[in-house]
């Protein structure tokens, strides 16, 4: 398995960039995209040509990835295993990163995926870790049942309190990430990733730029990559890309994560418990009656293709896909854009 820093520097360092820089990009997409449900998927076929001219073989193709979440059930794990990763395997994604529930409590599962993952499909995994309840000896020793894996990748995270609530830090345990991608880059030779808050992180209190410079202590501590949680408003992005890069200097990948919307209601719910937004524009289309779960999933998958358009006409060095362990609408986004 790859180390995933490899993996991004040996694709910037491409001669050629995935597409090239669009100034119009910097508005955002949120005022753009189809007008209504019912033409959601009207404009793939007018981009074809474009689509076209920006992945011709010259060009370097963005690092693709996926992310999963350890279901809950029996059911869902056959669903995910059997199904939907073998299907999103197809479009020959980079890597692959399996999250880690709250306190640790998906532990065994996130690690038995992570294994699949590798063993099955002969992919690089990213295993996620949290602070939550981990004292710096437990931590030690997960990282070494995910180095006997031959796993070579963590997204190092502090993470959200079972049930939701304050964070406290553990006793023996880390306060903040950085502290944990620090413990971890001492404890071997991992890749290490870190998470990115374009619009600040819901718990701090003193604004997203003091939240962005957090981040500048994380890549200073180790982080070799930053994946960014989910955001709708392209512009949302670009403001933290410029800032993170242009102003406090950091020069890791900033990977944007996209998330295709499959229901107004699971998407309204994920970003009042992580604290993105949803702009009035959007909002207003996914309030639409009659639109229906197929229309709402096509929008989606719309939405979403547009999204990476310009994104990667902007220079993002790849595109993170949060997948809810569905494969259709990222297959397509994917197949949309080219590089499926």
């Amino acid at each position: 398995m790859r180390f995933i820093r490899d993996i991004y520097a040996a694709r910037l360092a491409a001669k050629q960039p995935a597409c090239v820089a669009d100034p119009g990009c910097a508005g955002g997409y949120a005022e753009a995209g189809a007008s209504n449900l019912a033409d959601a998927g009207r404009a793939a076929t007018d981009r074809k040509s474009e689509i076209e001219t920006a992945n011709t073989p010259a060009r370097r193709r963005p690092v693709i990835s996926f992310e999963f979440f350890p279901p809950k059930t029996d059911e869902g794990d056959r669903n995910l295993l059997e199904k939907q990763i073998p299907a999103l395997v197809q479009t020959k994604p980079d890597f692959c990163s399996v999250t880690y529930g709250a306190g640790g409590s998906t532990r065994d599962k996130t690690l038995m995926i992570v294994d699949r993952i590798q063993r099955q499909h002969n992919l690089t995994a990213l295993a996620h870790l949290t602070c939550v309840n981990h004292t710096r000896g437990e931590v030690r020793a997960l990282l070494e049942k995910i180095r006997a894996l031959g796993c070579k990748n963590i997204l190092a995270l502090r993470g959200d309190p079972p049930g939701g609530g304050e964070f406290r830090v553990p006793p023996g345990g880390f306060e903040f990430a950085a502290q944990l991608v620090r413990f971890i880059r001492e404890s071997g030779d991992f890749s290490v990733g870190v998470a990115g808050f374009p619009e600040g992180h819901i718990a701090c209190k003193d604004g997203k730029l003091a939240d962005w410079r957090h981040l500048l202590e994380k890549v200073n501590a180790g982080a070799d990559f930053v994946i960014s949680q989910l955001f709708f408003d392209n512009a949302d992005y670009f403001a933290f890309r410029d800032f993170v890069a242009g102003k406090l200097g950091v020069r890791v990948p900033l990977v944007p994560g996209i998330v295709p919307i499959l229901s107004a209601a699971q998407i309204t719910k994920f970003t009042q418990l992580c604290g993105a937004k949803i702009p009035p524009p959007l909002r207003a289309r996914l309030d639409q009656p009659g639109g229906g779960d197929e229309a709402t999933v096509e929008f989606g998958i719309e939405y979403a293709t547009r999204q990476c358009e310009e994104l990667l006409r902007a220079g993002a060095p790849g595109l993170h896909f949060y997948t809810l362990n569905k494969s259709r609408s990222t297959v397509q986004v994917l197949k949309n854009l080219g590089l499926a």
